[in-house]
C-alpha cells in the first residue's frame, strides 16, 4: 500500500549515504578522483538493499531515490566547481557579461572538463555496482543520470551563444567551443550506447550555435571599421586607436587560428548551402590560395577596410609630410603585430607582408621628400658662386632659410608621436643619415667667407652635433621649446 511504500522511500533515503558525508574532499575547484568516495562495504550494502528492492517489487521507488540522491550529489559537485545554476532566459537577459566571463563560463568549462574526466566514469561505476544484479537498471539509471547532466551544461553554452553579440564576447565563446570539440570524442567512451548518438548530436547543436555566434562576432570587426567615422586627425600623426583595436584584437585572434578556420569552415558548409549566400567562387580579389580559407578571406577583408579607413583619416591632415607620417606609423604598427603573431603571419601570407612593407617605403619617402628635401634644397652649393666667386648675400639668405626651416619642423615634429622605439630610432637615424652629413659638408666649404666671431654666429647657429642632437628629439610626442628662442634665453642667462 502507499503507507508502506512512502515508509519504504523514507528508509532507503536515510541509508543511502550522502556524498558530502563520505566523498573524500580535494581542492577547491577539482573533483576527487575517487569520486563518488564510498567505501567498498557501503557499495556492498548499497548493493544488496538494492537487489532486495528490486526482487521485492520495489524497483520503481529503488531508483527513484538512488535518482534523487545522486542529482543531489552532482549539485554539490557544481557548487564545489563554482558553477551557478541558471536558465537561459536569465542569462540572455539578467547576467552582465563580465559575470559570466570572469567567473561562470571558466567555471563551465572546467565542469564540463571535470565531469568528462571523473563524474561521468564514477558516476557510471557507481550505478554498475550498486545494481550489479541487474545491468539494464544501472545503464538507465546512469543514462539517465548523465542526460539530465549534460543538458544542464549544454543550456549553459546555448544561453552563452544566445547573449547579445559583442566583440569582447568572442574569445570566451571560442574557448567554450573547443571544449564542447574536446569532449565530443569521448562520448562513445562515456555514455551508455543507447545515449550516446542522442547526447553527441545534442552536443554538436550547442558547439554549432558557439560558432555562429563566434562568426557574428568576428564578422562584425567589419561594421566596428565602417562605423568609425570620427572627422577629426588623432594629434601628431599617432597610432589611431581604432588601428590599435583591430591589430589587438585580431592578435588575439591568432591564438585561435585553428579554432576559427575550422568554424569558418563549417560555417560556410551552412552558407553555401543557402540560395542567398554569396556565390562559393567569388573571392573578394583574395589570393586563391589565401581563399581557399573562409577566415583568411575574412580577415583580409578586414584588412582591407582598415587600410581604406586610415586613408580616410589621413586625408584630415593638412600638412602632406603629417598624412604620409600617420599612414607610416599606423601601417608600421599594423606590420608588427601581424608579424609578432606566427599565426596571423600564416593567415596574411609572405605576398601581403612583402606589399605592406614596400607601402611603408612609400610613405617613408613621401614623409622624407616633404620635410627633409626642403631643408637639404638650402644646403646645396648650386647657384652661390658667380665668377669662381662665392655670392655672401645668397650664402647669408640660405643659412637664414636653413635654420628658420630646421627650426620650424623641429617644433613642429618633436609634437609628432612615435611610440615603436624601433621606429622612432630608424627615422631619427635616416633622417640624420641625410641631413647632418650635408649640412657638415656644406659648413666645411663656406663657412670660411663670414667673418670670424658675430658675423659667424650670426649665420651658422647649429654646428652637425647640434642638428643630431635635436634630431634625436623629434617624435616624442612632447612639443619642445623653439630652438631660436631656446638658444636666445640661454645667452640672455649667461
Amino acid at each position: 500500500n502507499n503507507n508502506n511504500n512512502n515508509d519504504t522511500k523514507g528508509k532507503q533515503q536515510q541509508q543511502v549515504p550522502s556524498s558530502e558525508q563520505e566523498e573524500v574532499k580535494d581542492q577547491e575547484g577539482e573533483i576527487d578522483e575517487s569520486f563518488p568516495g564510498y567505501s567498498d562495504e557501503t557499495i556492498a550494502s548499497l548493493s544488496k538493499i538494492a537487489g532486495e528492492m528490486i526482487s521485492g517489487g520495489y524497483e520503481s521507488e529503488c531508483c527513484q531515490v538512488y535518482i534523487i540522491s545522486r542529482r543531489n550529489a552532482f549539485e554539490e559537485v557544481r557548487k564545489k566547481l563554482g558553477l551557478e545554476r541558471i536558465s537561459i532566459d536569465d542569462m540572455v537577459l539578467k547576467v552582465q557579461w563580465e559575470t559570466l566571463a570572469a567567473n561562470m563560463i571558466p567555471a563551465w568549462i572546467n565542469t564540463l572538463k571535470q565531469c568528462a574526466a571523473v563524474y561521468f566514469p564514477g558516476e557510471r561505476k557507481l550505478a554498475e555496482a550498486v545494481f550489479a544484479s541487474c545491468p539494464s537498471v544501472a545503464a538507465g539509471l546512469f543514462g539517465s543520470l548523465s542526460r539530465g547532466v549534460v543538458i544542464q551544461l549544454l543550456n549553459f553554452a546555448e544561453g552563452a551563444a544566445m547573449t547579445k553579440r559583442a566583440a569582447e564576447k568572442l574569445f570566451k565563446l571560442l574557448a567554450m567551443y573547443e571544449t564542447l570539440r574536446e569532449i565530443i570524442p569521448k562520448v562513445n567512451g562515456l555514455f551508455p550506447e543507447e545515449s550516446v548518438e542522442e547526447l553527441k548530436t545534442e552536443m554538436n547543436i550547442a558547439k554549432s550555435r558557439l560558432g555562429e555566434a563566434a562568426i557574428s562576432i568576428f564578422c562584425d570587426l567589419e561594421n566596428q571599421i565602417k562605423q568609425e567615422t570620427a572627422r577629426t586627425a588623432v594629434p601628431g600623426g599617432a597610432v589611431h586607436p581604432l588601428t590599435r583595436y583591430i591589430m589587438n584584437y585580431l592578435s588575439v585572434a591568432g591564438d585561435y587560428k585553428e579554432t576559427l578556420e575550422q568554424v569558418f569552415k563549417d560555417h560556410s558548409k551552412i552558407e553555401r548551402a543557402d540560395s542567398t549566400s554569396r556565390p562559393h567562387n567569388e573571392n573578394d580579389g583574395v589570393p586563391e590560395k589565401q581563399a581557399s580559407s573562409p577566415f583568411a578571406a575574412q580577415v583580409l577583408r578586414v584588412m582591407d577596410l582598415l587600410d581604406s579607413s586610415l586613408e580616410g583619416k589621413g586625408r584630415l591632415y593638412k600638412d602632406v609630410a603629417l598624412s604620409n607620417f600617420f599612414m607610416m606609423n599606423n601601417g608600421r604598427y599594423i606590420l608588427q603585430k601581424i608579424k609578432g603573431s606566427s599565426e596571423m603571419s600564416q593567415v596574411m601570407g609572405d605576398t601581403w607582408i612583402r606589399k605592406k612593407s614596400s607601402e611603408l617605403r612609400t610613405y617613408h619617402k613621401n614623409y622624407q621628400r616633404e620635410t627633409w628635401n626642403r631643408v637639404l634644397q638650402f644646403l646645396n652649393p648650386e647657384g652661390l658662386n658667380v665668377n669662381g666667386k662665392v655670392q655672401k648675400p645668397v650664402l647669408k639668405e640660405r643659412f637664414k632659410s636653413f635654420n628658420s626651416l630646421f627650426d620650424e619642423i623641429h617644433r613642429t615634429q618633436s609634437s609628432w608621436v612615435v611610440k615603436d622605439e624601433q621606429l622612432q630610432s630608424e627615422l631619427r637615424v635616416s633622417i640624420s643619415g641625410v641631413v647632418v652629413p650635408a649640412y657638415r659638408a656644406f659648413i666645411g666649404r663656406f663657412a670660411q667667407i663670414f667673418d670670424p666671431g658675430r658675423q659667424t654666429e650670426k649665420y651658422i647657429k647649429y654646428q652637425p652635433e647640434d642638428i643630431e642632437t635635436y634630431i634625436d628629439e623629434l617624435f616624442e610626442g612632447k612639443p619642445h621649446q623653439s630652438i631660436a628662442r631656446r638658444r636666445t634665453e640661454l645667452t640672455f642667462n649667461q
